[in-house]
């Protein structure tokens, strides 16, 4: 199976938009806030008394939350529904691999679930279309493109529940920007990819940590991905790899025009393998930091390659058609969205997954290209089937110092301070 490895290689290299690669247009692009219309200068030799007016009025990016109309009014009294059920809340639930794990855990009757999602009444619809049980969950907004709106959605957390504590988190969102030539930011300044999928995450976990310590055998999840181990065919073989380098980009503070943890240009693709490892570094440094004194066991998890996931939404229409077929028949890492889901839920709800700084996968470690079996299709590259395992980090993800470096500049991009650090005792 080794010869399909170019192929794959090949395929993912020509999804990679040309774009990236181009040098930048000479358009002039201004972004506009949401009150007035977007202005393109097209040409390069715009006048020298405009376009220094529209800078001016323009220079603030669109914002992800408004507090004063997006802050929901907090719920009360979730303690009289969420009963004797152990209390989860799971990130981006309103779709994909989040909504189906979602649903799988309502439906065992073991856990009310806390759908923290962006787009509220998205949330609810899917729920209802996935026959979640009315009394197993609720809504909640969380728009992780804001550090504002994640200290709004803790606080409305802790007025639902009361003195209940959290049993378990799963930190699931993600955004995927390949196509993008340009950077995207946060409403905090931050590239969206690392933005959201690492630094909003980052703040919620520490926000929660002490509360989640008050649970017996608490669990927190924060899905991984094999493009950011190296040590894998999608992270080691495909261009380009993560590398945070020394994180120079994280040392100028992460902010606008800074795009990458490395300080280098903007690279869509590496922009969110690189938020991976910080995801991943960021489970082994809360296990180093708080298992022991909390008992909460930390982990990440690859649920497979769910070849259909929104997460491919901007890449070309003959990749997102191709792809699934690939995987399915060349590669053997693919996975339906509802098994994934379902082994995105096992991480928290089965007795063998109570070990804390795993990261754990099924069905081989996508360590290489998937092998025959006697039913004609191959197995063994984390694709569908097979049992639960722990999977083996690649070098960089387990680089103690670049870790260690990662989560103190990450507090401090955070805008962290004392009342944000858990209580609970570090190991440092």
């Amino acid at each position: 199976m080794v010869r399909f490895i170019p192929l794959m290689a090949a395929l993912a290299y020509l999804a990679t938009p040309s774009t990236a690669f181009a040098p930048a247009s000479s358009q002039i692009r201004i972004r506009q806030n949401t009150a007035t219309p977007s202005i393109v200068a097209t040409s390069p030799l715009a006048s020298s008394t405009l376009l220094p007016a529209m800078l001016t009025e323009t220079e603030l990016p669109e914002k992800l939350y408004f507090p004063k109309t997006d802050k929901e009014p907090a719920k009360v009294l979730g303690g009289l529904k969420i009963g004797t059920r152990k209390l989860t809340v799971i990130t981006g639930a309103s779709s994909g691999l989040g909504l189906n794990c979602a649903a799988t855990l309502a439906k065992t009757g073991r856990h009310f679930v806390v759908m923290a999602c962006r787009d509220v009444e998205k949330g609810k619809r899917a729920a209802k279309e996935m026959g979640m049980p009315d009394d197993s969950y609720v809504v909640m907004k969380l728009e992780l493109g804001s550090l504002q709106s994640v200290r709004d959605f803790v606080f409305n957390l802790k007025a639902f529940k009361s003195a209940r504590p959290v049993n378990n988190l799963i930190c699931n969102a993600a955004v995927y920007k390949p196509t993008d030539p340009e950077p995207a930011w946060t409403d905090d300044g931050f590239e969206q990819s690392m933005g959201i999928n690492h630094f909003g995450h980052f703040l919620l976990v520490n926000l929660l940590v002490d509360d989640m310590a008050k649970a017996k055998g608490a669990r927190c999840c924060i899905v991984g991905s094999i493009t950011g181990n190296t040590n894998t065919v999608g992270g080691g073989l495909v261009y380009p790899q993560a590398d945070l380098g020394t994180l120079s980009g994280f040392e100028k503070g992460a902010k606008k025009p800074v795009a990458m943890a490395d300080g280098k240009p903007f690279f869509g693709a590496k922009a969110y393998k690189d938020s991976k490892v910080c995801n991943m570094m960021t489970v082994s440094e809360l296990h180093r930091r708080y298992h022991e004194s909390t008992g909460i066991a930390f982990s990440s998890m690859y649920p497979g390659c769910i070849a259909e996931t929104s997460l491919f939404r901007e890449k070309r229409p003959w990749f997102r058609k191709a792809f699934p077929w690939f995987m399915k028949y060349v590669t053997g890492g693919y996975v339906g969205m509802q098994e994934a889901g379902e082994r995105l839920a096992q991480v928290v709800d089965d007795p063998q997954c109570t070990k804390s700084d795993v990261y754990w996968s099924w069905n081989g470690g996508a360590q290489q290209v998937g092998r025959w079996s006697p039913d004609g299709k191959p197995r063994g590259a984390g694709g569908s089937g097979g049992e639960i395992f722990e999977n083996e980090q690649s070098d960089a993800v387990r680089d103690r110092e670049t870790a260690k470096k990662m989560w103190e500049l990450s507090v401090k991009a955070c805008g962290m301070d004392e009342k944000d650090v858990p209580k609970a005792k570090a190991s440092i």
